[in-house]
């Protein structure tokens, strides 16, 4: 099934069960009352929500002075999306991992951790920036601000629905229905949103592929990924697990299977989705390069990070220390 369309259907989905709650609740006053709580909250986390998440991970903007070739690899791909140049950030973070935000594209960040860049060579690189980039350009920060807003709403009125049913709760199913609706409407509103995350992840791994013309390479960067973030605890994404939809790979130890639960597909499904479309003719490596450029290769046989240049030139003090 096509993504959008998925999508579309698990939004449905989301208001149908708002409605259904309200109706089971009988309580009107206590519905709009929740969703007008709910809008006003999440209205403003979507204006401020990419300066929160970038504070809490506590993310460090940086220029073409700071990181060139990263920014220079940005640039160009956000040129090949049809973009603006996003602001850029670096998270002190060993564990591999990046994350786009902000509340549409004119007002976009990209954030990626130390760690992404210590491990990667170029084109795993390119192949990630570029799945967030397909993020922005596909407007799923604000899908997903829809959906916390209703999953929200849904939360506020099964836990207040009571208070505000007067009469109509009396004429109601019954209190022990109503207990049920407080306990499981807010569980298949969070089961239908992360559906929903799940689902833009692998438009945007089509996306990227779409930008840098190697699947393959984002293929490659998300089994590098999956394995560093077993190898490394991402301490500041395990003290706030709300923030794990956000990132490319879930930042979460533990999350091992592609389930109802699960923020992220499996790993090994969006992989095996790349690698069928670039056995279908996705692309040759370097797509998003400027023409004639060539790659340096250091003593150690690893292709440059995006971020360094290191081998054409003695170290410098970088961004991250």
């Amino acid at each position: 099934m096509n993504g959008y369309l998925r999508t579309t259907i698990l939004l449905a989905a989301m208001t149908a069960l708002f409605l259904a709650v309200g109706w089971a609740l009988g309580g009107r006053g206590g519905m709009m009352v929740a969703l007008g709580v709910a809008i006003v909250t999440n209205l403003f986390a979507w204006w401020n929500s990419d300066k929160m998440v970038l504070r809490m991970h506590n993310a460090q903007a940086i220029g073409p002075q700071d990181a060139p070739q990263l920014y220079r690899m940005t640039q160009a791909m956000a040129a090949r999306a049809g973009l603006p140049m996003p602001a850029l950030y670096l998270i002190h973070q060993s564990q591999p991992n990046a994350f786009a935000t902000g509340r549409n594209p004119q007002n976009a960040a990209v954030a990626v951790n130390t760690g992404l860049l210590e491990m990667m060579p170029e084109e795993e690189v390119a192949g990630v920036v570029a799945h967030e980039l397909a993020h922005i350009r596909n407007r799923d920060t604000l899908i997903m601000t829809v959906t916390a807003c209703l999953a929200g709403a849904i939360g506020m009125l099964a836990q207040f629905g009571f208070l505000f049913g007067g009469r109509d709760r009396e004429r109601g199913p019954g209190p022990l229905f109503g207990l049920l609706i407080m306990i499981l409407a807010p569980l298949a509103a969070a089961i239908v949103q992360m559906a929903v995350s799940r689902s833009r992840e692998y438009e945007a791994d089509r996306g990227a592929a779409e930008i840098t013309g190697n699947p393959a390479g984002l293929a490659r960067a998300l089994m590098r990924l999956e394995q560093g973030r077993h190898q490394y605890v991402n301490q500041t994404a395990e003290a706030n697990p709300a923030t794990a939809h956000m990132f490319i790979i879930n930042p979460l130890n533990g999350q091992r299977m592609d389930n109802l639960f699960s923020t992220h597909p499996r790993t090994e499904n969006r992989v095996a989705a790349l690698m069928e479309l670039a056995g279908r003719g996705g692309g040759q490596p370097g797509g998003w390069q400027d023409a004639g450029r060539p790659m340096v290769t250091p003593p150690s046989g690893r292709a440059p990070g995006p971020w360094s240049g290191a081998a054409a030139r003695p170290p410098r003090r970088n961004p991250w220390g």
